[in-house]
């Protein structure tokens, strides 16, 4: 993903992490600790900090109801040919 179009995905993603916790009526600290991690976790990733990882990101978009999906060209392919694709561990055990 070129460098402007990766910005502006993060920038909206923000935008409506903002716009989901204000609809919500929720401050920051209140979203924080309904999505179970810290304080200044919402602070950060409202000030466009890229250091949350994604693992956090995705507690606080899913205490706001809000879902992260990827797409891809070769999505179904990628399901049809691999049955851990669909969630499960593509570790081999």
């Amino acid at each position: 993903m070129p460098t402007h179009a990766r910005d502006s995905f993060f920038a909206e993603l923000i935008r409506a992490v903002r716009f989901h916790r204000k609809r919500a009526g929720l401050t920051q600290a209140e979203l924080a600790r309904l999505a179970g991690v810290g304080k200044t976790v919402v602070f950060d990733i409202e000030k466009e900090k890229r250091t949350v990882r994604l693992e956090t990101l995705l507690k606080v978009l899913e205490a706001l109801n809000m879902k992260l999906d990827w797409h891809s060209p070769l999505r179904g392919v990628f399901q049809e040919a691999s049955p851990d694709a669909k969630g499960k561990d593509p570790r081999p055990r």
